[in-house]
């Protein structure tokens, strides 16, 4: 989300819009890996919740997302799949996936494990540069502090592909580096310092995915790269309780009110009083669920008049009544282990 300390200027391009996403967006929780794995594998990653990301540091992976077809991921490759669709990681597409789930986990220390796809798993790991192996994975999940609905991210395609992501951001192996001796060590504050990293690195695969353009000019990107759009937008995400009406939002990209509907709807794919309504509603939402906010407050403070109305208007948008959100309603979810460490060896394949 949009940082809410400030609200964007009128003259806020493309550039400034993604500053403002990629500093809102925070991770709740991180689970990490570095993966080995000797040809022929595959890994079955079923749909969740949760963000997931991966980077090819060495070899090729296959990457399936669906029923999409097949993609193959180079050194130097960065996938990232904001809404957690089920997808599969393979040598090549031929190999039957093991389910991620279905790996056993031995300890390495209190929130580190390896994973066995298999074969014996050796007491001590050599480091990667003495490792036989085909392909070197870098793969984590993330939360972030965004419903999976949430409009910024429904913009967001089902993957994010960052071609090369090392030649355009010398930073990442360093990056990696950081984030493996952290999850190696076990230090104090691991956890903390690894969802921050987390967080440059999620914002680096969306940073190089952005700037090459990658995938349909439609949706989120279209929104990025279209700096009238863009600042509306930004407008919106910066003050959601604010009534925004059409005019005003028309005025703020300096066109007429049919030429602005008629341009954020096809940019963004619904329209701008959709898209305000749905923001004003997931913000609620959060004001509920994580702060306590009583719904009638809420129900005030985004300027409805009742909060019969409100609610309405709630349960038509997230699917349930206001009420489900609240603190006592929901159980909450445990912090996950970071994951493993490193996971090695070959898996057998299905008959």
């Amino acid at each position: 989300m949009l940082d809410q300390s400030s609200s964007p200027s009128p003259t806020t391009g493309p550039g400034d819009m993604l500053t403002q996403v990629l500093l809102g967006l925070r991770l709740d929780g991180v689970e990490y890996g570095r993966c080995q794995f000797a040809a022929p594998w595959a890994l079955a990653f079923p749909a969740q919740r949760d963000a997931r990301f991966h980077f090819v540091a060495r070899g090729v992976a296959w990457l399936r997302v669906g029923e999409s077809p097949w993609q193959r991921l180079a050194a130097g490759d960065a996938v990232l799949l904001p809404r957690g669709h089920a997808h599969v990681l393979a040598s090549t597409p031929e190999v039957a996936p093991v389910a991620i789930h279905n790996c056993p986990r031995t300890p390495v220390s209190d929130e580190v494990y390896r994973v066995d796809l298999g074969a014996a798993v050796p007491t001590r790991l050599p480091p990667v540069e003495d490792a036989a192996a085909d392909t070197v994975l870098f793969c984590g999940a993330m939360r972030f502090n965004l419903d999976p609905l949430h409009p910024l991210l429904a913009l967001m395609p089902e993957r994010m592909l960052a071609g090369d992501l090392v030649k355009r951001d010398p930073a990442v192996p360093a990056l990696l580096d950081a984030m493996e001796r952290e999850a190696a060590l076990d230090r104090i504050g691991a956890c903390g310092i690894l969802s921050r990293l987390a967080d440059v690195l999620a914002a680096s695969i969306i940073r190089a995915w952005v700037e090459c353009a990658c995938g349909d000019a439609s949706g989120w990107i279209a929104a990025v790269h279209c700096p009238s759009i863009g600042k509306v937008i930004a407008a919106i995400h910066a003050d959601p309780a604010r009534n925004w009406t059409v005019p005003e939002l028309a005025q703020l990209m300096g066109a007429s009110r049919s030429r602005f509907a008629d341009a954020f709807t096809r940019t963004v794919g619904e329209s701008p009083a959709r898209y305000v309504a749905k923001v004003k509603m997931f913000q609620a939402r959060r004001w509920i669920e994580q702060d306590g906010m009583r719904v009638a407050v809420a129900a005030n403070r985004l300027g409805y008049d009742s909060e019969a109305s409100f609610s309405r208007a709630f349960k038509r948008i997230v699917g349930m009544p206001p009420s489900s959100a609240r603190p006592a309603a929901t159980t909450s979810r445990p912090r996950r282990p970071v994951a493993p460490n490193v996971a090695s060896s070959r898996p057998p394949l299905a008959s």
